[in-house]
């Protein structure tokens, strides 16, 4: 850990032409002479505060300081207007994550992202390849594949139970139920089946860790295994034994040490 990190999380507003965004930071993520900061993605249906613990300590494991924000109409962020449209996981590297690096000052960065936010660290690593130094996805759809609609399937019928909505409530408020439409919508929709980041991943330019639990339930280790395949740069395949689609909470440490020996050996 390097001296200036600090343990404490300093809260960050970023004004965007559609909605003020929330995000977090652990350590000074302007330092010139610092390791260049780790910005997280969440997932479908995550925010800033469902990452829990583990953006500290990550900030402590690697010496890097972190980042994390909520998307636009997710967590404490403003609200999205209207729905998302189908290329909303590529428009976010020059939509939210634009707006909060251009307000934080940060030139160069590492992106993690978790479920859609891997899909969206590809997007992110190939809209910036001279300032995307190290590429991490975790549990992350390359493309759209049964075993992930039979997942959100699954969970929209559970979010149907009396009583289940509080959960996505506690996190994101009123906006609870365009969050989870945004979700089973998106991906359900017969428009969305042929969604795919080959493209994106063919532009990448800095080095990728690819983290996947083997008993994800919204994903097959196939989906690893192409951003591997396609990635434009050298990349690594790291299957976590044991684990469903949130190894950072599930095997935490196995996932930090996989991150720290990424970063030390190839960023």
């Amino acid at each position: 850990m390097t001296e200036s990190l600090s343990l404490d999380a300093a809260e960050v507003w970023v004004d965007t032409p559609d909605g003020r965004l929330y995000a977090k930071q652990w350590g000074d993520v302007t330092d010139d002479a610092a390791p260049p900061p780790i910005v997280l993605l969440h997932d479908s249906l995550g925010c800033v505060e469902l990452w829990r613990d583990f953006p500290q300590r990550l900030a402590l494991a690697t010496g890097h300081a972190v980042i994390a924000y909520d998307r636009l109409g997710f967590g404490r962020s403003d609200a999205f207007a209207g729905r998302l449209g189908a290329g909303f996981i590529g428009d976010e590297a020059r939509g939210g994550f634009a707006a909060l690096i251009d307000h934080l000052g940060v030139q160069r960065f590492i992106v993690f992202g978790h479920s859609v936010g891997g899909g969206m660290a590809v997007s992110v690593a190939a809209a910036y390849p001279d300032r995307c130094v190290g590429l991490i996805t975790e549990s992350a759809q390359a493309f759209v594949e049964e075993r992930t609609r039979e997942g959100i399937r699954a969970a929209q019928a559970q979010f149907a139970a009396p009583g289940q909505m509080a959960r996505l409530e506690k996190y994101h408020g009123d906006k609870a139920e365009w969050v989870l439409d945004a979700w089973v919508s998106t991906w359900l929709s017969p428009a969305f089946a042929s969604w795919c980041l080959d493209d994106a991943l063919l532009g990448v330019r800095c080095p990728v860790l690819a983290l996947h639990g083997t008993e994800d339930e919204y994903g097959s280790t196939a989906q690893p295994e192409r951003i591997v395949t396609l990635a434009g740069a050298p990349a690594t395949l790291k299957l976590v034994p044991r684990c469903g689609h949130v190894p950072h909470r599930e095997q935490e440490a196995a996932v930090l040490e996989a991150v720290s020996s990424f970063l030390a050996e190839r960023v």
